[in-house]
Formats: structure tokens, C-alpha cells, sequence
């Protein structure tokens, strides 16, 4: 079993920045985010392998970066320029090659809004 722990939301306004932090108590070849806005389905934000691969949605490029820090098992989400439609919570995700181990945290609330 991994535990992960999320930290570093919180409301900020439109145009402002946040960083969310993601501490696995193991390493998983691949970490990331996912968000669930209310009344939508949870969707993929942006996912790092341990290589250092990143993946981004549509919606987030150029705006969100994601990076790991291998030693800490850590996974960070950097988000600036944020949006309104940028409200959800924000899910840590970690899980193995292909179909095997994935495990998720109890989600972090970010709100965008003046």
C-alpha cells in the first residue's frame, strides 16, 4: 500500500498562482495530478514518470508545470495564471507501469475566485 499526502491548496484569485505538493511514503514509476470540478468527471491535469516525462492537459499547457523530486518521493504541481474553471479538487495520483498498482489521495480543495 502507498499513502500519499497532499498539501498546498487553498482559494487564490484569477491570474494568481498555487503550488500543490504530493508526498508518497514510496516510489511509483509515475506520479501526477487529476482534477474534479464539481458536477464533472475527474480528469487528468499533468503526470511525470520517474525519467522525468511530463504529460499536460489541453487546458493547463503552458500555464501548469509539474516536477518530482525522486529523493522526497515527492510529485509538485505548479500552477499559475489561474482561471475560475481551474476550481476542482485536486487529486495525487501515483501508480505502476501499465495496469498494475495505482493509488490516489484524499484530494486537495483549490478555488479560484475574486
Amino acid at each position: 500500500q502507498v499513502q500519499l499526502v497532499e498539501s498546498g491548496g487553498g482559494l487564490v484569485q484569477p491570474g494568481g498562482s498555487l503550488r500543490l505538493s504530493c508526498a508518497a511514503s514510496r516510489s511509483l514509476p509515475i506520479m501526477g495530478w487529476y482534477r474534479q470540478a464539481p458536477g464533472k468527471q475527474r480528469e487528468l491535469v499533468a503526470d511525470i514518470t520517474i525519467g522525468g516525462s511530463t504529460n499536460y492537459a489541453d487546458s493547463v499547457k503552458g500555464r501548469f508545470t509539474i516536477s518530482r523530486d525522486n529523493a522526497k518521493n515527492t510529485v509538485y504541481l505548479q500552477m499559475s495564471t489561474l482561471k475560475p474553471e481551474d476550481t476542482a479538487v485536486y487529486y495525487c495520483n501515483a501508480r505502476s507501469w501499465g495496469a498494475g498498482s495505482n493509488y490516489w489521495g484524499k484530494g486537495t480543495l483549490v478555488t479560484v475566485s475574486s
